[in-house]
C-alpha cells in the first residue's frame, strides 16, 4: 500500500511539473509587454531596465525558467548575503524561510513556502489574491457539487428503475440538454429569469457574493441567498453527467445474477436497491464526482463573472482583460494542484477499499 501511494505521489509530481512547464511557456509567448502594463506609456529607458530586472526579462528563457522554478519549489537555492544578487533571499517576498545548509559563495539551500510572483497591475502579491478569493470559489463548488450529486444520483436511480417509461424519456431529455449547454449560457438566462424578471417572486439577485456590504452601516455580513442561482447553475452539468452515469451503472447492476438472487429470495424492491445494487454502482459515479469537482473550480470563471461571485475565477477574468499574467499562472497552477491532490485522494481511497487497484 505505501509504494502504491508513493507512485501516485511521484505520478502527481510529474504532472505538476508538466503544467508548470507549459503554462510558464504558453505565457512567455504570448504577445504583450507586461512592463508597459506596469509603467504606463510613458517611461524612459532606464526605468525599462530596472523594471526588466525585477521581472527577469533581461534574462534568456532558460534561466528565467529556472527561476521561475526556484520561485514556486519548497527547497531552494537563495543567497542570503547579497541584496544585489538576483537570488537574494527577500524576507518581502520569501516570508522568513527556514535556512538548510549552506553550497557556499553565500548561497544556500532553504525551505520556504511558493513565491507566485506580484500582479503587474496593483503589485500585490499573487497568494494573497488567490487566498482572498479561493474560499468563495470553493464554497460555490462545494454547494453545486453535492446539490448534483444528490439529484443526480436520486434521480439516476428512478430512471434505471423505471426505464424506458415517460419519465426516463424526459430525464434523459433534460439531462441531455443540462450537457449540451454551455454554462455561460445558462447563467445568463438563469440570471435574467430568476434575479431579473421574476426578482419579486423568487426574492433573488441577479449579481451578488457570498458576502454583502451593508450600505448604510458599512458592515459586512453573510448572504447565503447569493449562493443559490449561481451554485444551481454551476451544477447543471454534473448534475446531468451524474444522472446518465448512475442510471447506466444502476441498469448494469440490476442485471447481476445476485440481484436476481436477491429478489428470488423475496427481498423488497427498496432493499435490493438500497443494500445490493447501489453501493456497487456507485464506483464510477463517484470518480466522476471527484472528477467534475475539481473541474468546477476551474470552470466557475464564467459563472462567477456573470453573478459577480466575487471568487477567483472572476479574479481570473479580470486578469486576462488586464493582461495580468502573474495573476493567471498562479491560478492555473492552484487549479493544477487542487485536481491532482483530488484525484490523489480519489485513488487512495479506491486503493483501500478494493484491493485489486494496487494489483493493477
Amino acid at each position: 500500500m505505501g509504494k502504491f501511494i508513493l507512485k501516485r505521489i511521484f505520478y502527481g509530481f510529474l504532472v505538476l511539473f508538466g503544467v508548470i512547464t507549459t503554462v510558464f511557456l504558453l505565457f512567455n509567448v504570448l504577445p504583450g509587454d507586461p512592463i508597459r502594463m506596469r509603467m504606463g506609456q510613458r517611461t524612459d529607458e532606464k526605468s525599462i531596465q530596472i523594471i526588466k530586472a525585477d521581472l527577469n526579462l533581461d534574462l534568456p528563457l532558460h534561466k528565467q525558467y529556472f527561476m521561475f522554478l526556484n520561485d514556486l519549489s519548497f527547497v531552494s537555492i537563495h543567497d542570503v548575503e547579497h541584496p544585489d544578487n538576483r537570488f537574494y533571499l527577500d524576507p518581502k517576498k520569501y516570508g522568513e524561510p527556514t535556512q538548510l545548509f549552506s553550497v557556499g559563495n553565500g548561497k544556500s539551500f532553504v525551505l520556504k513556502a511558493p513565491y507566485l510572483r506580484r500582479s503587474y497591475i496593483n503589485q500585490r502579491p499573487v497568494w494573497e489574491i488567490i487566498s482572498s478569493t479561493l474560499p468563495e470559489t470553493i464554497v460555490l463548488a462545494i454547494t453545486a457539487i453535492v446539490f448534483a450529486s444528490i439529484v443526480g444520483i436520486f434521480f439516476g436511480i428512478l430512471t434505471a428503475i423505471y426505464k424506458n417509461s415517460w419519465f426516463d424519456k424526459a430525464v434523459s431529455v433534460l439531462s441531455t440538454l443540462g450537457m449540451a449547454g454551455p454554462s455561460f449560457f445558462f447563467a445568463l438566462i438563469i440570471a435574467w429569469l430568476f434575479g431579473y424578471l421574476w426578482r419579486d417572486y423568487t426574492g433573488l439577485k441577479n449579481i451578488g457574493s457570498l458576502y454583502t456590504m451593508d450600505v448604510y452601516t458599512g458592515e459586512t455580513y453573510l448572504d447565503l441567498k447569493n449562493l443559490i442561482l449561481p451554485a444551481f447553475t454551476l451544477g447543471i452539468r454534473p448534475l446531468a453527467l451524474i444522472i446518465q452515469l448512475t442510471r447506466s451503472s444502476m441498469l448494469e447492476v440490476l442485471s447481476f445474477d445476485y440481484i436476481r438472487t436477491a429478489r428470488a429470495k423475496g427481498l423488497g424492491s427498496f432493499k435490493v436497491v438500497a443494500k445490493h445494487a447501489l453501493k456497487n454502482a456507485l464506483n464510477p459515479v463517484i470518480t466522476a464526482i471527484s472528477g467534475w469537482f475539481a473541474g468546477l473550480m476551474a470552470g466557475a470563471a464564467f459563472v462567477e463573472a456573470v453573478f459577480d461571485w466575487k471568487g477567483i475565477g472572476n479574479a481570473v477574468v479580470d486578469a486576462l482583460f488586464n493582461y495580468d499574467l502573474p495573476v493567471v499562472m498562479g491560478s492555473t497552477l492552484v487549479f493544477s494542484t487542487c485536481f491532482v491532490i483530488i484525484n490523489l485522494i480519489v485513488d487512495i481511497v479506491y486503493a483501500i477499499l478494493d484491493p485489486r487497484v494496487r494489483l493493477q
